[in-house]
This record gives structure tokens, sequence and C-alpha cells, in this order.
């Protein structure tokens, strides 16, 4: 059954990345009082809730902090009805050079959050976000949320740890807490961290030459209002509490067959190359993820609004919109 979040207070952490500053404008206008977590920096800015409409915004109260501080993550957390978190190190190619700031953010901002949480009287539900890339290669498709995790690279490992830790705050605390576990999002405000925006700005740019990584890997690619629709949804499920649930469309898309669909969406036809920076190591290059969105559905009445082209166009819209936020010559980490 799906609770009512209209008029509750709501605490959401890496409510200034992308997929976050989408999820708070879903909370607000689901009625949510929004205290939205934003990372601390000297200039006193947003992240992408700066793209946010100023009749959302204005809902919304923004915390600076840092999610690695237990006694300030305990501080604003109290009182708060419901908890998503999504605050978390994301860049699989960084995660290489700098492992360690993936553990003591994914790992032990969870851990924090988690301790808040179970001191927290008030607290309904927690809702910690984790990824697709826990499971690594496909070993079965569609990807059952049974399927063996597999940390192929430091930044998987980190979120299975994350994942884990927040296991066994449910099983041996009772926490109430369940975790969403997205695959591909993309839409706008998504970096050139991402394919589908380092396609899109490239071509949009007017390249001559489409620099990419591998183009076989397939991906369940998910637009980033169903995935914050998901979001939500398993927050306000009392059923679901316990379980690991998939976010996904249940259809995939090689990265070579996505470029191609951009290039038509743009309306220029370019060669493409693979530079050998892009490409992640031999064993650590997750080949397919699609998701069996089974449990999703039967908790929720949740399915997929957006069709993947549709979702591109809207992203191209965007993108052309804000070439200036994007280097599509540059490789982004």
């Amino acid at each position: 059954m799906k609770e009512s979040i209209s008029g509750k207070t709501v605490f959401v952490t890496g409510a200034d990345g992308f997929i976050g500053s989408h999820l708070v404008e879903a909370l607000v206008r689901a009625g949510a009082r929004v205290k939205a977590l934003i990372f601390y920096n000297s200039w006193g800015q947003k992240g992408w809730l700066n793209d946010v409409a100023p009749e959302i915004l204005s809902h919304v109260e923004c915390i600076p902090g840092d999610i690695r501080d237990a006694e300030f993550v305990r501080k604003v957390v109290d009182g708060c009805e419901y908890v998503f978190h999504l605050a978390s190190l994301i860049a699989i190619p960084y995660s290489y050079l700098a492992a360690r700031s993936y553990i003591d953010t994914n790992i032990g901002g969870t851990l924090n959050v988690l301790q808040a949480c179970l001191n927290n009287n008030r607290l309904v539900r927690l809702l910690h976000v984790s990824t697709s890339e826990v499971y690594g290669t496909a070993q079965t498709v569609p990807i059952k949320e049974s399927h063996p995790l597999v940390g192929q690279s430091p930044y998987s490992a980190s979120k299975i740890g994350a994942d884990k830790i927040a296991e066994s705050f449910h099983l041996s605390f009772g926490l109430p807490l369940v975790t969403a576990r997205p695959f591909n999002t993309f839409g706008p405000r998504q970096t050139a961290r991402a394919v589908i925006p380092t396609i899109a700005s490239q071509l949009i740019s007017g390249c001559g030459i489409l620099k990419l990584g591998a183009l076989s890997p397939t991906r369940d690619f998910n637009y980033v209002t169903d995935t914050t629709n998901g979001m939500v949804d398993l927050g306000l499920c009392r059923e679901a509490e316990g379980k690991v649930v998939n976010i996904g469309t249940g259809e995939e898309w090689s990265i070579e067959t996505t470029a191609k669909l951009l290039m038509q969406i743009v309306g220029r036809e370019v060669e493409i190359q693979t530079e050998e920076s892009r490409i992640r190591p031999e064993k650590s290059e997750v080949n397919r993820l699609l998701a069996d969105n089974q449990l999703l559905s039967s908790l929720t009445s949740w399915q997929p609004q957006v069709p993947f082209e549709e979702g591109l166009k809207r992203t191209v819209s965007w993108i052309s919109k804000n070439i200036q936020c994007f280097e599509p010559e540059k490789y982004n980490r």
C-alpha cells in the first residue's frame, strides 16, 4: 500500500546531484516538506538544484554539509519522517584512482545515515539508493535482485559495502528501510562522465569524429523521472521494507546503437572512434545490464512512462540549451 507523503518532512541526501535534484522536484510536487543536503562549498552553490524552477526551490530547505560528518548527519536527520539517501561518489573511472574516497563516502557516509535514522524516533522509512553496477556483468538475464554481487570496480565494491551495511541495520535493529537498485538513469542534468551526455554533447558541438570507449556493452537505460518515480513509490511502500528492488525498463541498448539513435536525433552522422583512455580495464568492464523489474511492479503501480527515444530527445534538447556546461572534447572521469 502506498502511503501519502504530503505534509511529511523528508530529507534527501545528494539533493544537488543529477538524480537527487529531480527527486526533490518530485517530492515537492507531491506536497512534501523537503530538506535537501547539498555538498558544502564556499561559493554557496546548490549544484543542479540551481536548474530547478524557483517556484519549486522556494519550498526546499537547502542544507550545506558533508555526508562523511556523522554528528552533522545526526542533527539534520533528526525529526525527519522519510529519508532518501542518494549521496555518493559515482564515477567509475575515478574510483580506479581514488578508491579510499569511495569507501569513506559511500560506505562511511551510508553508515552515518543509518545510525542517524536509527536514533530518529520519528522515522517512518529510509530509502537507500544502490546501483545496478553491483551485479557486475550479467550472469543471467534479466537480472533479478537475487543475482550475485560482483565488485568489478572500486566504485561497485563500495556500493556493495553500503548495501550490506544497510541490510545489516534492517536485520540487526529492525530499521525500516528499502534498498532501491536503479539501472542506468539518464536525462537532463546528467554530466559528461556518463555515456549519453558524452555522445550528445560531442554531436551537438559539431564533432567530426565521435570519441567513445567500448561500443558493445549493453545497458538498461531508464529516463530520470521514471527512476525518481520508482524511488518515491518504494519509499512510500511498507511492503518493500527489508527488500532490494530493481528500477529498470526491462529493455537493453548497446552503446553503439545508442550513439546511432543520437546521431539521428541531432541530425549528424559521424565516424565513431574508440579511444583507449575511455576503455575500462578488461575484467572491470560490465558488458551487460538488463533489469528484471517484476518485483517493483508487484509492490507498486510503477511502470516506465518515457520511451527510450523520447527520453533521448528530451536529453538532447536540454544539452543543446546548456552546452556551455560541457567540454565535449574532454574525457570526464
